[in-house]
């Protein structure tokens, strides 16, 4: 079987996060940055059905030069070999433009499987899944908390609203996204981190993909990011209780929107 996990790397979950100058985006000067979270957790589960079923595992990012950790981490906890997706031109792009990148990295692999997070920490629209899966023209589930293979086919637990679960099954390919808690993550071992140099890690630029800025042009941008102004108002009710309830009543409606 062959198995493709995409991967993202994250600023920590505990990271003071300062916007820039240009309000833009975070300012990422002195942050720490780790892989996904549930990107790990789909990480494990490629790593799971590889040792039951055989065949490889293959790690891909997107992201600037820092990023090529994530692949490491990767690889020295048992990826076969990684592909790296590295060019400036990739710095400023939108959910459609990442997938559309994807799948041209992946669509000549005709990898069995794609597994990925659910969503990334950091933006959390969870719209990547989807979109790579209509550029590869693969069926995909998401939420899912459960794999079991059934020969040429997978049997997927799915997590829904209010507690629901359901179980799919669906032919290969196809793309899955994982929900963070579907197993336990491994830690590389000192054996793993000294064969991961040894590994294969291909990096790829646009150029290479055949992709030119028409391609790569975002369809939605970020205007602005800014830290809402705090603005605090103190107001005196006055009058019999009844009126005072109705005032506030009225302001809780028509003011703060909240009823």
């Amino acid at each position: 079987m062959k198995i493709c996990v995409l991967i993202k790397q994250v600023p920590h979950q505990e990271s003071v996060l300062k916007i820039n100058a240009d309000e833009t985006w975070v300012d990422e000067k002195n942050l720490v940055f780790i892989t996904n979270e549930s990107d790990s957790y789909a990480l494990e589960e490629g790593l799971l059905l590889k040792e039951s079923q055989g065949g490889e595992v293959v790690a891909c990012t997107l992201g600037p030069e820092r990023a090529g950790q994530v692949l490491k981490d990767a690889l020295a906890k048992g990826a076969d070999r990684a592909i790296f997706l590295r060019d400036d031109s990739f710095d400023r792009l939108d959910s459609q433009g990442t997938a559309r990148t994807f799948a041209a990295a992946l669509k000549d692999e005709q990898f069995d499987l794609i597994l990925l997070g659910l969503q990334t920490d950091d933006i959390g629209n969870a719209q990547l899944g989807p979109i790579l899966a209509e550029e590869l023209n693969l069926p995909h589930v998401t939420l899912v908390v459960g794999t079991e293979m059934l020969d040429r086919r997978v049997k997927v637990k799915q997590e829904l609203e209010g507690g629901w679960f359901q179980h799919i099954e669906v032919d290969l390919p196809v793309l899955l996204t994982i929900q963070s808690g579907i197993n336990k993550p491994r830690y590389a071992s000192l054996r793993g981190i000294m064969g991961m140099k040894k590994k294969e890690l291909r990096e790829l630029t646009a150029a290479d993909l055949g992709l030119n800025a028409d391609d790569l042009a975002p369809d939605q941008t970020l205007a602005r990011l800014y830290v809402p102004p705090k603005i605090k108002e103190t107001v005196f009710l006055e009058g019999a209780p009844d009126e005072i309830v109705a005032q506030l009543v009225e302001k809780l409606a028509n003011e703060a929107k909240v009823l």
